[in-house]
């Protein structure tokens, strides 16, 4: 077996500034080693270890789908040391990924059935990878109709425009973006993502809710969701805030006897409800 710890190297093919403070970016990976990449066997809702010699590595969601040959993606927010050194990252820059890690959303699972998308800020990122992949050519027949509930503070923090205008062109897909407050110019839904997730009501009928956000943002959606009807089982979340070291060595991620970084990070409702209270 390989060393867990050691990462396979890469290079940076090119970067996406994805707001308008340029805090949060967008970066694409190629491997340095072509049976590397072949051997990154990832799902959406996967997450790996990126890291900077010298600087640390930190636990990041996978933003590119499988579909998506040749590279991988990563969307970064700026936020501590290391994930300033990423944002200060050229393009020919190595940089070390070990991963895939976690379980990611059970693709098979969802098949034949209607999925709900819900995301707030930029942890609409493995939901990114998740809506690509279902809409593949090679794939949308094997799911139903996709709903996409998209929260943000303001117009200014709405990541993947390029891609979001793609799947509103859609007919197999329905996008409903919102901000927190009133804005001059936005002409979308106002308010926060559970009130839009009330509003809206998407039916639990042969159904999925996939829900990634802040912790907040999880609770009250789960609990819009169960008044209209929803079963803890239909209900997934991603609590991949609590990654840490990836292989369940540190002991930091636990939830009393799970490791996120090993049974999660995605976890049902039910499931979540059988663990101590982590919202």
């Amino acid at each position: 077996m390989p060393n867990p710890y050691i990462p396979m190297l890469t290079r940076v093919k090119s970067i996406i500034s994805e707001n308008e403070v340029r805090d949060i970016k967008t970066i694409e990976l190629e491997f340095q080693k072509e049976e590397k990449y072949k051997a990154f066997d990832y799902i959406p809702g996967q997450f790996a270890e990126i890291s900077i010699i010298g600087k640390g590595e930190c636990p990041i969601g996978i933003a590119s789908s499988p579909t998506e040959e040749g590279t991988i993606k990563f969307t970064i927010k700026k936020m501590g040391t290391v994930t300033s050194a990423f944002h200060n990252r050229d393009i020919g820059d190595t940089i070390g990924v070990r991963g895939p890690l976690g379980n990611g959303w059970p693709m098979e699972e969802l098949k034949e059935k209607n999925i709900v998308v819900i995301g707030g800020g930029f942890a609409f990122s493995t939901l990114r990878s998740l809506i690509l992949y279902v809409l593949d050519d090679k794939h949308r027949k094997d799911y139903g109709k996709i709903t996409v509930i998209y929260g943000n503070r303001d117009s200014g923090e709405v990541l993947y425009r390029d891609v979001l205008e793609e799947w509103e062109k859609r007919d197999d897909i329905e996008v409903v973006l919102t901000i927190d407050r009133e804005e001059e110019g936005w002409t979308r839904k106002v308010g926060f993502v559970a009130a839009i997730v009330k509003e809206v009501a998407p039916s639990p009928d042969n159904a999925v809710a996939i829900i990634c956000g802040p912790p907040i943002m999880i609770r009250t959606t789960v609990d819009e969701l169960v008044k209209i009807g929803w079963k803890d089982e239909q209900i997934l979340n991603s609590l991949e805030m609590r990654m840490k070291c990836g292989i369940g060595k540190c002991g930091r991620c636990n939830i009393g006897s799970n490791f996120v970084c090993i049974d999660g990070p995605v976890f049902s409702l039910a499931e979540l409800k059988k663990m101590p209270n982590e919202y």
